[in-house]
């Protein structure tokens, strides 16, 4: 079952890939990068499909296989992005592109093995949800106010960090639903950070630097959702130097992916 479990999370990171690839694609083509008229591009919307398609199947493979080997697999999906954005913009990664995304994705691996696994349900009051959606729209809309005066490197970073921690949010909150007590109104709260964090992503795509952006979203969602977790739902921390050093080897492949040349760049 587990090797199955790693298979079906290795395809459906595959798939999340190609969404991913294929909505940065047509975001970067588009004038202005609004949600209504990416959904007038039928390969956006394609790439919507692939990447609940590769949700779903990540879902799966958590029905059939621990956590520790599931998880893991899906952060191939950055190693995936790279070579298929490459090929929509008429280019091949470079070495050092694809170098800089496996520092990138043996980071996020060892962040993940390093997280303990909670024990218990999970629960949070309405006043914990509103400091949820306060600190994460908060910080989002620093991220963004910063990105405004960055390079376009740090441009993409920041938009994507940002789109990130309203996922990592997003991610809290759904682990609250599914595993928790609740209200009934945190099932309309549910959407605002997930429809604001599509919405930044796709500015960050707009940018160029795809391997940046998609790096930096990699690493802020699992970050934002471990953070608010031991905050607001008392699960546990790693603790040692091997989470300092797996950040910091996910730190350094995004620092080597914004000095690489942009994808949309033809070689």
């Amino acid at each position: 079952m587990s090797v199955l479990a790693a298979v079906i999370a290795l395809v459906g990171s595959l798939f999340f890939a190609l969404g991913a690839a294929l909505q940065q694609f047509e975001a970067a083509e588009t004038a202005k990068p609004g949600l209504l008229a990416l959904l007038r591009r039928p390969r956006w919307v394609l790439g919507g499909v692939s990447i609940l398609t590769g949700g779903g199947l990540h879902i799966v493979a958590l029905g059939l296989g621990p956590l520790t080997i599931v998880q893991p697999m899906g952060v191939a999906s950055l190693l995936f992005a790279l070579p298929i954005a490459a090929a929509l913009h008429g280019r091949r990664p470079s070495r050092r592109e694809l170098s800089a995304a496996g520092l990138v994705a043996a980071g996020l691996v060892g962040l993940v093995l390093l997280v303990p696994e909670s024990s218990g349900p999970t629960s949070l009051d309405p006043a914990g949800v509103v400091t949820l959606l306060g600190v994460a729209g908060i910080a989002s809309v620093l991220l963004w106010a910063g990105s405004k005066v960055a390079s376009p490197t740090g441009r993409a970073a920041l938009l994507a960090t940002s789109s990130g921690v309203l996922y990592g949010a997003t991610a809290t909150l759904m682990r609250v639903l599914v595993d928790g007590a609740w209200n009934w109104w945190y099932l309309l709260a549910l959407p605002v950070p997930a429809l604001l964090a599509l919405m930044m992503l796709q500015r960050a795509y707009a940018v160029g630097h795809f391997g940046v952006s998609f790096a930096s979203l990699q690493i802020a969602d699992p970050l934002t959702a471990v953070a608010f977790g031991a905050l607001l739902l008392g699960e546990p921390l790693p603790t040692g130097i091997a989470p300092v050093v797996a950040a910091a080897l996910a730190a350094a492949g995004t620092i080597a992916l914004a000095r690489t040349t942009p994808l949309e760049a033809r070689t």
